[in-house]
């Protein structure tokens, strides 16, 4: 997938035609009645992220997000404005080449809906099959690591496969847990989710070790405990984690175009610099914390 171009224009009149507005909610957004197979991690095989003449350079970026009931807000603000911020930035400061886009919502393994995934996309499709979601009340326990096993066992893209160029992989929660911990995303959470038989045990840090071979990862910390999520987060996924403050969270196009380019090369200073207000004042706290090799 990833043909097509990316047009502010068309995402106008999606969010007119399906009535989305600054003030819709997230149970306003998503209304689906049930979960569609297509998103559903059981029934996909591979997404793929291919070149093509409208994407001869690819480059797939994955965006999950905690749909706990925590988390309906983030939801809401990726649906409503940082995916369409996210996809316009891209193509006017360039970060990256010809963004393939797919989305993820993650809850816990042992929820109805654990996960579902769209595919990656070059154009406004993205957003519409974001729409498509079923998210769940409740606030049950949650993790990256649904996305990231995805991501590595999931995904085949021309970016890693025929450049040796990584794409990039951004999850945003709250989750706090125990310091450090080490969780385990286990073969019956494996077995269940993605129906992937006779998978071993992964826990945290070995699986961000094994997808960030293929994807420069991410965790972006947002909620009301941010310091306690950074314990949590630092010692897993080490100078890859950036905080935004929940009221800020409209930044959050911002703050994952700053972290591609530092990525690719940009100083921490001209990243912040090239924002205003509060914007700048929001990139400037979500990249204190970063530190890449």
């Amino acid at each position: 997938m990833g043909h097509g171009s990316y047009n502010a224009a068309d995402w106008n009149r999606l969010k007119n035609s399906r009535g989305i507005s600054d003030q819709s909610t997230a149970g306003d957004i998503f209304k689906g009645n049930g979960a569609q197979e297509k998103y559903l991690p059981q029934f996909i095989r591979m997404r793929e992220s291919r070149d093509s003449d409208d994407s001869p350079a690819s480059t797939p970026i994955i965006i999950g997000f905690d749909s706990t009931g925590s988390m309906g807000y983030l939801a809401a603000e990726i649906a409503k404005n940082s995916l369409n911020k996210t996809a316009t930035m891209i193509l006017e400061k360039r970060p990256v080449t010809d963004p393939h886009i797919m989305c993820a919502a993650f809850t816990s393994p042992t929820c109805s809906i654990p996960m579902q995934v769209t595919q990656f996309e070059a154009d406004i499709r993205v957003v519409e099959q974001l729409l498509d979601f079923v998210l769940q009340g409740g606030n049950r326990y949650s993790y990256d690591a649904l996305v990231w096993y995805f991501a590595l066992k999931h995904t085949s893209t021309d970016c890693i496969e025929k450049r040796g160029k990584k794409g990039f992989l951004f999850c945003i929660g709250d989750e706090i847990g125990d310091d450090g911990k080490e969780v385990i995303l286990d073969s019956r959470d494996i077995a269940r989710v993605f129906c992937d038989e006779n998978a071993p045990d992964y826990k945290t840090k070995g699986l961000a070790a094994l997808v960030s071979e293929k994807y420069e990862v991410f965790h972006i910390i947002t909620g009301s405990h941010t310091g306690s999520s950074l314990k949590t987060w630092e010692p897993l996924l080490p100078g890859r984690n950036a905080v935004i403050e929940s009221k800020n969270i409209e930044f959050l196009a911002e703050v994952m175009i700053s972290l591609m380019q530092v990525t690719g090369g940009m100083t921490k200073a001209d990243a912040i610099s090239q924002w205003s207000g509060d914007a700048k004042a929001a990139v400037e706290t979500a990249l204190k914390t970063i530190q890449l090799n």
